[in-house]
């Protein structure tokens, strides 16, 4: 916890400059990009031998009101400012086996659009049959790899199912690092490390982001490119799980395509497609 701690706080002081934070320009050359312990320490109204210890994690008690002082010299955001909180707890989170309601699995079947159940660590606890049909059987996977980062970087279905590939990859990543520390996520980032440079590098980055809504690109062999949006549902009481639903405009294309995805699935016990002829091949 410490190292995270430390390494958060050195990313976001890099990220600045003493003009970003209305601090006079500096007039010698630096060393480390970005602002200097000291300067934060003046500008969150610390000291300077408080905050090197709150840096290096050996601060104790730290107060809610230091808490912000901190992040507003910092600029965090929404997001890194939780981020930050949590790394000043005194034990990392340890979470139990995470599953999904019936309920919620229940209402997530019933949809006829595309909808998936994420855990905390974005695992996949629950996904319908146009899911499936738009990004892949996550069911008919061993347990250990339904995880939409895992698949992200190791499946190289994901590459050609998103058209943004890189652009989405690295939203995942930041939604990652947004995620309080413990042992599953330990585990999990350790085990892509080692087995993508690509999420090394993006991991690297210390880019913070929340899955909240947005519009992506898809593309399926059956109907070619799909334009949808998707919406993040949080839901109460649930250990941090959330649904994403994906829609398409009323009266675009993709609505059709989508439709016919839809109608297909649900035509199929096992929700695949390979009875369907595919008459669009992937683009290069």
């Amino acid at each position: 916890m410490t190292s995270e701690l430390r390494d958060f706080l050195t990313s976001r002081r890099a990220a600045l400059s003493p003009e970003d934070v209305g601090l006079p320009a500096a007039t010698t050359p630096r060393r480390v990009k970005g602002l200097r312990r000291a300067e934060v320490a003046i500008l969150a109204g610390v000291s300077v031998d408080y905050y090197v210890k709150l840096e290096q994690g050996r601060a104790r008690n730290v107060s809610e009101q230091v808490v912000d002082a901190v992040a507003r010299a910092l600029r965090l955001d929404d997001v890194e400012s939780r981020y930050f909180a949590s790394l000043l707890q005194a034990e990392p989170v340890r979470r139990q086996v995470v599953r999904a309601r019936p309920a919620v699995q229940s209402m997530v079947r019933a949809m006829n659009v595309p909808a998936v159940i994420h855990g905390p660590h974005l695992e996949i606890l629950g996904i319908n049959h146009a899911g499936k049909a738009l990004l892949d059987d996550f069911e008919a996977m061993p347990p250990e790899e339904r995880n939409l980062a895992r698949w992200m970087f190791l499946n190289p279905r994901a590459r050609i199912v998103y058209r943004d590939w890189a652009e989405i990859a690295a939203d995942i990543v930041a939604t990652l690092r947004a995620v309080p520390s413990g042992d599953a996520l330990s585990r999990l980032v350790g085990d892509l490390s080692t087995r993508s440079d690509e999420f090394a590098r993006m991991w690297a980055d210390y880019r913070l982001s929340e899955h909240r809504h947005g519009v992506k690109r898809f593309f399926h062999e059956a109907v070619g490119e799909l334009k949808l949006n998707w919406q993040t549902l949080r839901l109460p009481d649930a250990q941090g799980q959330t649904v994403v639903v994906y829609t398409a405009d009323t009266g675009s294309p993709s609505e059709e395509k989508l439709r016919l995805l839809s109608s297909w699935t649900a035509q199929s016990a096992g929700g695949r497609l390979d009875d369907h002829p595919r008459a669009v091949t992937p683009p290069a």
